[in-house]
């Protein structure tokens, strides 16, 4: 079976999308939509804007989504996913590859999304570190063992995960997980404490974006990344949705579910290959490649 997989935060970078654009006439108008949803040219960040600007949340998740989407839409009746994930934002991404949301709303909530997590980041200092080549379970009940907020958020393949909270609690976790055999505890350069309790403000204001957009019946099966198993009802989606910012990335788990399920072939469809990299290491059984577009 043919799966596609949508990248999150961090697979941008600059010029991304403008071969897409200088290709296709169809992603001219979707990318000048969008120009206009935003109210502001994301064109020309993305484009020709430095690898600073690029990292603006707010721009961030919005030229991702965009540079996946588009690229999705320019791909026409070669694009036939019989199931589809994404990470974190990638999710979003997926949801309207498979007809669950329209371009425009897919697009109004990763604009909300981004500005409510930079919002709940002002709030209270908070950061993410990456933990290599040690046992999940190690590092969950090590997290559990620390004062203050610190816990998985990303299950990106076996032997990397990403923990996520309080600046002390994940440094301190970081010295702990060092001294238990981590190969390496790394802080990341982001700016707060994704899907962990720092992000609750940011849920509810999503929360109530999301109840308020209309989710249709998906084409085929979403595997989501709070569940980590495929899901088709509307409503069901949204409210493993509404429980993605605050909840762990299941990433590991979901392409685990997806192979078990009968995915064979991986097509990544977005910027950079970030995630075709993890699914190697989570199974070297199964083909993965990027998605591409013949000019």
């Amino acid at each position: 079976m043919k799966a596609y997989i949508f990248p999150g935060q961090g697979a941008q970078f600059t010029g991304m999308g403008l071969d897409l654009y200088n290709a296709s006439a169809l992603a001219q108008e979707y990318f000048e939509k969008a120009n206009k949803i935003l109210g502001f040219s994301i064109t020309d960040i993305m484009f020709e804007g430095t690898a600073e600007q690029l990292k603006e949340t707010k721009v961030t998740q919005p030229a991702i989504f965009l540079h996946s989407v588009i690229l999705a839409k320019v791909l026409g009746d070669s694009f036939q996913p019989e199931m589809v994930a994404g990470h974190s934002l990638g999710e979003l991404s997926a949801l309207v590859a498979n007809g669950v949301l329209s371009f425009e709303d897919g697009l109004q909530l990763v604009s909300k999304r981004a500005l409510a997590m930079q919002k709940a980041c002002e709030l209270a200092p908070s950061t993410m570190a990456a933990v290599l080549g040690l046992d999940d379970q190690i590092v969950e009940e090590t997290c559990a063992e620390i004062e203050g907020v610190v816990v998985a958020a990303n299950y990106n393949c076996l032997g990397q995960l990403v923990i996520s909270g309080e600046i002390e609690a994940v440094e301190i976790a970081c010295k702990v997980l060092t001294e238990k055999g981590a190969r390496r505890a790394l802080i990341l350069p982001v700016g707060g404490a994704f899907h962990s309790p720092m992000m609750e403000p940011a849920a509810a204001e999503l929360a109530a974006a999301i109840a308020a957009t209309t989710f249709s019946a998906p084409s085929c099966p979403v595997y989501q990344n709070v569940p980590a198993k495929a899901v088709t009802n509307p409503e069901e989606i949204k409210k493993n949705l509404m429980a993605q910012l605050t909840a762990p990335v299941k990433w590991t788990q979901s392409i685990q579910a997806m192979i078990a399920d009968g995915g064979t072939e991986f097509i990544e469809v977005g910027p950079a290959n970030v995630l075709q990299g993890l699914l190697r290491k989570i199974d070297r059984s199964v083909s993965a490649s990027a998605a591409t577009f013949a000019v």
